[in-house]
């Protein structure tokens, strides 16, 4: 087996609590692959720090000080869990032969990282890491998780059900993902879209070890949304379909109008008046505001303002 260098992705945002916790077993983590000869002495742990507000960059730099093993980047600004981790696995690729992102929390199983790597071995150059089930989840957070990815697909958004961000990426998709330069990033639907050979490991989430969760449901929602405008145009085309369809119903009206008044059944008819009007007022604002999305996207896109800007790194103290 040949020996390759691992960078375990991570970042990390307002994790002072969380980070102590989790950090000792991201290393045994890795120095137990390399025991396993699943991956070489050089490979590291590397931390993103998001324009943390509390002590969360002070951390990382004190464990890039103990141990050789653990590495770390700080951005300039909050840019958002997506742009973070896309910094740190740019950083990464220069560096390494693979990369594993997963979140700092320790919701998600390290251990299957073990299968990730023997796949990576096998000649995967993409590796998801998927759910299994989530009897951990409430009934809300379960509904609306699971609704989310079936959404994006009908949407049209090329996504891994049940996969989050935890995956392995080798050097080649990694220069792969770096081809695509737009600036409203949803690596859940871009990655797949690099292509490659790919395969899924599943694995049980776990609670939360400490501190607080930094998606609530309107972060998922605007995901959802971004997620959606950013790698699909089929709500445009249901914005077609909807209007050829209240195109035809208002032909039958004006129709049966028309009927009415030859008939000499027209009668005031305020209430049905105001209520259609108010549906297609509805209708149209609705569309707008899709159209006016993809307008925003355009806006950002055109711009062309850098997706972050690394501030600092341990490796340059």
């Amino acid at each position: 087996m040949k020996p390759v260098s691992l960078y375990i992705v991570i970042p990390c945002y307002n994790e002072q609590d969380v980070l102590p916790i989790t950090a000792p077993m991201f290393l045994q983590k890795i120095e137990s692959l390399i025991a396993q000869g699943l991956c070489s002495e050089d490979s590291k742990v590397l931390f993103v720090n998001d324009g943390s507000r509390d002590n969360t960059w002070n951390i990382i730099r004190n464990l890039a000080k103990q141990n050789p093993k653990f590495s770390g980047i700080t951005l300039s600004r909050n840019r958002g869990h997506q742009n973070a981790l896309l910094a740190g696995l740019m950083h990464a690729k220069e560096l390494c032969d693979v990369t594993i992102s997963i979140d700092c929390d320790g919701q998600d199983d390290i251990n299957a990282m073990d299968e990730m790597m023997r796949q990576f071995h096998d000649g995967c150059d993409v590796v998801y890491g998927v759910r299994s089930k989530r009897d951990t989840d409430t009934f809300f957070k379960r509904f609306t998780a699971e609704s989310f990815y079936k959404f994006m697909k009908i949407m049209g958004a090329e996504t891994v059900f049940n996969h989050a961000d935890y995956r392995l990426m080798s050097k080649r998709a990694l220069d792969g993902l770096a081809e695509f330069r737009e600036v409203n990033l949803f690596l859940r639907g871009t990655v797949p879209l690099v292509g490659y050979k790919s395969t899924s490991v599943y694995y049980e989430r776990n609670e939360r070890i400490a501190g607080e969760s930094h998606y609530p449901f309107s972060k998922m929602l605007n995901l959802a949304l971004n997620g959606i405008t950013s790698l699909s145009t089929k709500p445009l085309r249901y914005i077609t379909s909807i209007g050829l369809i209240m195109a035809f119903i208002s032909f039958l009206f004006i129709v049966w109008a028309i009927v009415a008044r030859i008939a000499g059944h027209t009668v005031a008819g305020w209430t049905s008046i105001v209520g259609i009007m108010a549906l297609i007022g509805g209708i149209q604002l609705f569309c707008l505001g899709i159209i006016g999305e993809y307008i925003g996207k355009i806006y950002s896109e055109v711009k062309q303002r850098p997706k972050y800007i690394i501030e600092a790194t341990t490796d340059e103290e």
